[in-house]
Formats: structure tokens, C-alpha cells, sequence
């Protein structure tokens, strides 16, 4: 076999986070009941004008300087021509020839060596409505509904150039997307709700040649892994093909996440088949510098700035900094802690443990939380002060986020204070010494582990109520 590289460009779709739609003021909230966020306008009623939502435009802007964008001085909307029955006008408002940014790059970072991603263009564009098919697909669908609640809500697309080379590059790129979208807050990027969606370009070729295979394009990847496994098929799929002597066809193919393999759709379109030209109904925007530079002022610190800033200030490890800093949520949550609670990398510890264990097992986003900062600084006040162990503190920390109830509440109610009576704690000690006598003549005989073995029994008998700490310093004095 000849040593083949993929070449991989992405097409990120994100939803902006404003009240309104982009051309009508219907309500962008999600969840509504179907079709009860619609007017004549994003219905594309025959004799509706669309008039621009000055908030959008704000948006674009933003995310394109987070992204080192240039910023157009001249921009204007095209119309998209295709016909489908979730695009009620029967074309999509979009940009064309004249995007509102380009040229722009994000760097990303792998096996610790970075990279630059260069960033086509961003442009400005309406959603579609959503069909809901009454099968598992439409393919095999005996009917299909569609809900219009989407349709008209703001859009920008950030196409990044084919500088991607393999899936692992392009789930990091997508997760850096995503962090700075979210830091910006011009997005909330939820995956699962569609804020945040992704087509993939992927073409291979023998390694050392600088032309481009033929392409592919996939959709419907709905996660970081979906995506990163949608690519790591296909790659191998058209090098099997290559190796057999069969052309690849330039298509649209789709993410079946059951079978775990991509399957075709449909010919891929070019630009000329969707028969662009300048939206007639709207006109033309100039975006002066002075616009510019005060959303400039505006940006906020950007992961890579607070990654940075927490290896600085607080002493953390880099991998600790990167988990922390890879959603805005998270960061917020380990800064607010930090600021009450004096112990930068104790509360790093329990933020990627603890709390990460339990939102990945709940499916939870960290804003959804029933755990707040000031809930996990009480719990570490109360194991700081020596009121429960570092044992009872996880057990603690568990129950406080199956109940919302806090940390003291829960160890009154459970009686999981801390045995450091030391009278108390000699009485356990003499009882399990007693019961162990091979384990004591072990340590006496210079058996180190032994001594492990005793305080576990300890713990066991007081079920981990023991202070820990106490009860070494009580058994090496008594053997």
C-alpha cells in the first residue's frame, strides 16, 4: 500500500445567542412548541421585507476578531436558491462574494506541538426549519414533519482552510471553536441542541503530493467524537477504494452513529448550483472602522489568555489549566472558587475529578450543576477543619449533587462527623490490634504495608469516620 494523508477542511454552523431572529422579531428560545415562532417574514410570506438585526451583525464581528479575522468594509447578503421543505422561501439568506470576514486562524495544540488552522471566512446567514421524520431517517420515513420555529434564526459559518490532517487535529480544532465562541459569548454551542454543527470536507493523497484528491463531504456529527470517528471511516474507506483502482465520487455522505460508518446521500452541489445573486430586498452594509474597534474593546479573555493566566497566577499545571480553560462554565466555576477559597490546585483537583466525573455521568453541562462554588468551598472548609475525612468528604460531595442540599446539612443528617477524640479512637485501635496479631507482629518486624492494613481496618470499623491522620500517629506509638 502507498502511504496515503488525509486533507481536511471544516464547516462550522453556530447559532448566535440573540433574543430575536436575524430579518423578524420572533423569539430565537429554544424548545417552544412547533411552529409558534413564526411571522409572515421568516414564513416568507409573498410582500414581507426582511430588516437586519443590528445585534447579529455585532456578533459576527466579535467571533471574527476572537478568530483574527479581517473585517469587511463592504458586505452585503445573497440569496442561496435550493428547494426543501424545511426552507419555506425556497432560498436561504446568506453571504456569498462579499463575507463579512476572512483570513483569520486559530491555533491549536497536538501532543504538544502547535499548529495554525487557517480560517477561510466567516459569514452571516438564516437557519432553515427542522423536519422530524417519523422513521429512524428520511430514507426509510413513512411521513415527515417540519417546525419552523428555527427557521430565520441567526447563523454565522466559519469555513477553515484544508490545513486539518487528521481527525484527532480536527476534534481539537472543533473543541477550540467552540471554547472561543463560548468565551465570547456569541454562542451557547449546544451540540445537542443544534447551536453547534459541523460538516466535514475530507479528500486523501499519497504522502508528498501537493494536489487534492477528490472530496467528500459529511454531515450529521453531532459530537467531538462523532466527529473524529466519522473521519477516521471515511479516511480508511476512500484509501480502500484508492487501493482497489475506484475513483472516489465527489458526494455528500452521512454519519450513521449505529452502524458506525458513513453512508452516501446525495452529489455534492457546487456554488453554481445553488444559482447566487445579491438579496434584492436588503441593501448593502458598510461597517466602518470606529464599529470595529469598539467591539474590539468588548472581547473578553480568551481561552488561551486564561490557560495562560491560571499557569501564572496559581501555580497550576498546564494539562490542569487546558481541561479548566476548555469551557468557559468550567473556568468560571474553578475562578469563583478561587476566589473564596485560597487553595488553587486543591480545588483543580476536585473540579477535573469530582464534579467532571459526575456531569459526564449525568450527561450534565456544568451550568446545570446542583453544585455551586460556594458549595464545594463549604465542603472543603469542613474536611480543612478536620469535621469529616477526605474519604467521607467524596462520599459528601456525591450526596450533595444527587440532593442540592449542602455539605454541612448533609454530614449533621448522616452523623459523618469526624472521630478525633483520641480516647475514643485508642479504644477502636486496641480492639483491631487485638484481632490482627500477625498484622502488629508484620510492622514490628519491619513490614511497612502492614501498617496500611491496620488503618483500613480501623476506617472500616468507625465505616470512614476515623481521622486518618490521627490514628497513624496513634498506632505507630502504640506498636
Amino acid at each position: 500500500m502507498m502511504e496515503y494523508e488525509a486533507v481536511i477542511g471544516l464547516e462550522v454552523h453556530a447559532e448566535l445567542k440573540t433574543k430575536s431572529k436575524i430579518f423578524c422579531s420572533c423569539s430565537t428560545e429554544f424548545g417552544a412548541d412547533p411552529n409558534t415562532q413564526v411571522c409572515p417574514i421568516c414564513l416568507g410570506h409573498p410582500g414581507t421585507l426582511p430588516v437586519l438585526n443590528k445585534r447579529v451583525v455585532d456578533f459576527a464581528i466579535k467571533a471574527a476578531l476572537a478568530l483574527n479575522c479581517d473585517i469587511a468594509e463592504y458586505t452585503k447578503f445573497d440569496r442561496k436558491n435550493y428547494f426543501y421543505p424545511d426552507l419555506p422561501k425556497g432560498y436561504q439568506t446568506s453571504q456569498y462574494d462579499f463575507p463579512i470576514a476572512e483570513n483569520g486562524y486559530l491555533t491549536i495544540k497536538i501532543n504538544g506541538k502547535e499548529k495554525r488552522i487557517g480560517i477561510t471566512r466567516l459569514h452571516m446567514e438564516e437557519d432553515a426549519g427542522k423536519l422530524i421524520h417519523s422513521g429512524d431517517d428520511i430514507a426509510r420515513a413513512d411521513y415527515s414533519l417540519v417546525d419552523f420555529n428555527r427557521a430565520g434564526v441567526p447563523l454565522i459559518e466559519i469555513v477553515s482552510e484544508p490545513d486539518i490532517r487528521t481527525p484527532e487535529e480536527a476534534r481539537v480544532y472543533l473543541e477550540q471553536l467552540k471554547a472561543i465562541l463560548q468565551y465570547t459569548e456569541v454562542s451557547d454551542c449546544k451540540m445537542q441542541e443544534g447551536s453547534l454543527r459541523c460538516d466535514a470536507n475530507v479528500s486523501v493523497r499519497p504522502k508528498g503530493s501537493s494536489k487534492f484528491g477528490t472530496k467528500t463531504e459529511l454531515k450529521n456529527m453531532n459530537s467531538f467524537k462523532a466527529l473524529q470517528k466519522a473521519l477516521e471511516y471515511e479516511i480508511n474507506r476512500q484509501i480502500e477504494q484508492l487501493e482497489k483502482g475506484i475513483p472516489i465520487v465527489q458526494e455528500t455522505r452521512t454519519w450513521n452513529e449505529q452502524k458506525g460508518i458513513t453512508e452516501a446521500m446525495r452529489s455534492k452541489e457546487e456554488a453554481h448550483d445553488y444559482r447566487y445573486f445579491p438579496e434584492p430586498d436588503m441593501v448593502s452594509l458598510a461597517i466602518d472602522r470606529e464599529w470595529v474597534e469598539e467591539i474590539r474593546k468588548s472581547l473578553p479573555e480568551l481561552p488561551v489568555e486564561r490557560k495562560n493566566r491560571l499557569i501564572r497566577d496559581y501555580g497550576l499545571p498546564e494539562y490542569d489549566a487546558e481541561v479548566i480553560t476548555s469551557s468557559k462554565a468550567l473556568a468560571d466555576f474553578y475562578d469563583e472558587c478561587v476566589d473564596i477559597y485560597d487553595n488553587p490546585k486543591e480545588i483543580s483537583n476536585w473540579v477535573m475529578g469530582e464534579l467532571l466525573r459526575l456531569l459526564n455521568a449525568n450527561n450534565m453541562e456544568v451550568e446545570d450543576s446542583p453544585i455551586k462554588p460556594k458549595d464545594l468551598v463549604g465542603l472543603l472548609e469542613l474536611q480543612k477543619k478536620g469535621t469529616i475525612s477526605g474519604k467521607i468528604a467524596k462520599q459528601v460531595f456525591d450526596e450533595m449533587f444527587e440532593t442540592g442540599k449542602d455539605a454541612e446539612t448533609i454530614v449533621k443528617e448522616k452523623n459523618l462527623v469526624q472521630i478525633s477524640d483520641v480516647g475514643e479512637l485508642e479504644k477502636i485501635i486496641d480492639k483491631v490490634m487485638e484481632a490482627n496479631p500477625k498484622s502488629v507482629e508484620d510492622y514490628r518486624s519491619g513490614k511497612e504495608r502492614a501498617l496500611k492494613f491496620l488503618v483500613g481496618q480501623v476506617m472500616k470499623e468507625t465505616k470512614g469516620k476515623a481521622n486518618p491522620q490521627l490514628v497513624n500517629e496513634i498506632f505507630k506509638k502504640k506498636l
